[in-house]
């Protein structure tokens, strides 16, 4: 790692401290030494670092913003079992690039993440990444649905939470089990809301998309009951419920409901879902296919509402890497989901600052700090002997989305002009991705 980093003149957005003020900022040892105040720190401050700058790195943060470096908590890095989509070392490379110092993987790989084994493989190659990488474990054996995981021992070996992300699971008495041991381990637990009885072909509303592809599409219905069975079992639970990638108006009103009732419940918003809609299926095809799938303008602006007034209070990205070949398949045989990672806080600038939904600072929290207090993280704010994870950005400039760091490029983004240009990432004092 850099032994001493100084950014210089750096506008800091830290919502913890309720901070937006130019800073400059000392590193050393992977922490954050001195925060001061850049009009004062090269003048009458200089002298107080150690005999000067000699020996340590600058950085001209001028016309910049650091923030605490993002924390993705809805992440797939495909390893073990698909690492032709991904694999440790090229996600962590694209979440470098995408300002995230912190992911959350979710378990649905090959093996899944349902034994302390397959868990501390995941968390010790991890380890040997630049970035922070935690990993949930699954809630039931398999992911079938029925018999739950050693939650104990996964919780002791390290699991981060629990979720069985990518299937839902359809019994009510495993689902209330499942957040009765997860209320007792003091962790999150994650759902996955689409009852495959309202779905003919995935991936695709129905709707207006669906009718354009001649296919049965994805029921708004499929997420509705099972967030409201969910929501229910949160209040009757005391379980700490993330709701995932949510998609319909309706279910962004239970979340408001459930949270007015004192339930511990969380719900994600997805870059995609508050930036697009089934348009974009129709335009883009297989590379707009996800679940749940992009919806209605009035649902994507529930998600809005939702964010404004913290009824959702996750942005996570759901990366998800697919292979060239697969995308290319038909409608209804191509796999479902689109990478994000380097992409998020563009789009969170783009559809949530610029349009007033958010604050900068807001962003920042539902980006970083959020994620991190849910799941207990030591990452998501800035503060002197606190951990030295930043991204530097400009929130003005231009760049088009023509290259991924990740193996994958599934997304409706590729080749389209962005605003928010990441300069830099820095990862326990080491810069781990700079603009070339």
């Amino acid at each position: 790692m850099e032994k001493m980093l100084l950014i210089r003149g750096v506008r800091l957005v830290d919502p913890a401290s309720d901070t937006d003020a130019i800073k400059d900022i000392l590193i050393r040892d992977g922490k954050i030494a001195r925060l001061m105040q850049g009009s004062r720190c090269f003048g009458g401050e200089e002298a107080a670092l150690d005999g000067g700058t000699e020996g340590i790195r600058i950085i001209d943060g001028s016309g910049l913003v650091a923030a605490p470096g993002l924390v993705d908590t809805h992440v797939h890095f495909r390893d073990p079992g698909f690492t032709y989509k991904e694999d440790m070392d090229t996600g962590a490379a694209s979440a470098a690039a995408g300002g995230v110092t912190t992911v959350v993987l979710m378990a649905n790989t090959r093996p899944c993440v349902d034994r302390v084994e397959t868990l501390r493989y995941v968390l010790e190659k991890g380890a040997k990444t630049p970035i922070h990488v935690a990993s949930c474990a699954n809630v039931t054996l398999g992911m079938k649905g029925e018999t739950l995981t050693d939650m104990d021992a996964l919780v002791a070996a390290g699991a981060a939470g629990f979720t069985d992300d990518g299937i839902p699971i359809l019994a009510e008495e495993t689902v209330r089990a499942a957040m009765e041991k997860a209320a007792a381990l003091r962790v999150p637990i994650s759902f996955h809301e689409e009852n495959p009885a309202f779905i003919e072909n995935n991936g695709i509303n129905r709707g207006a998309a669906s009718a354009h592809f001649g296919i049965g599409g994805s029921d708004r219905q499929a997420e509705i009951v099972l967030v409201a069975r969910d929501v229910r079992l949160a209040v009757e639970t005391g379980a700490r419920v993330v709701i995932q990638h949510i998609s319909t108006r309706e279910g962004v009103e239970l979340v408001r409901a459930a949270k007015r009732q004192g339930a511990d419940i969380h719900a994600e918003a997805t870059p995609h879902h508050f930036s697009l809609t089934q348009e974009a299926a129709i335009q883009y095809g297989t590379l707009a296919k996800m679940n749940p799938p992009l919806r209605t303008e009035g649902d994507r602006q529930a998600i809005l509402e939702g964010l404004r007034d913290q009824t959702i209070d996750l942005i996570a990205t759901d990366h998800a890497p697919h292979s060239a070949e697969e995308k290319k398949k038909g409608i209804t045989e191509a796999p479902s989901g689109i990478i994000g990672l380097e992409t998020s806080l563009s789009l969170g600038i783009m559809k949530l600052v610029d349009t007033g939904v958010l604050t900068l600072s807001q962003l920042v929290e539902r980006m970083s700090l959020a994620p991190a207090r849910l799941y207990g993280l030591d990452a998501g704010y800035v503060a002197e002997g606190g951990p030295a994870d930043l991204v530097l950005f400009d929130p003005e400039e231009i760049w088009k989305a023509e290259y991924f760091h990740s193996k994958s490029s599934n997304t409706p983004f590729l080749g389209k002009t962005m605003k928010g240009k990441i300069y830099m990432t820095i990862c326990n004092g080491r810069i781990v991705y700079s603009r070339g």
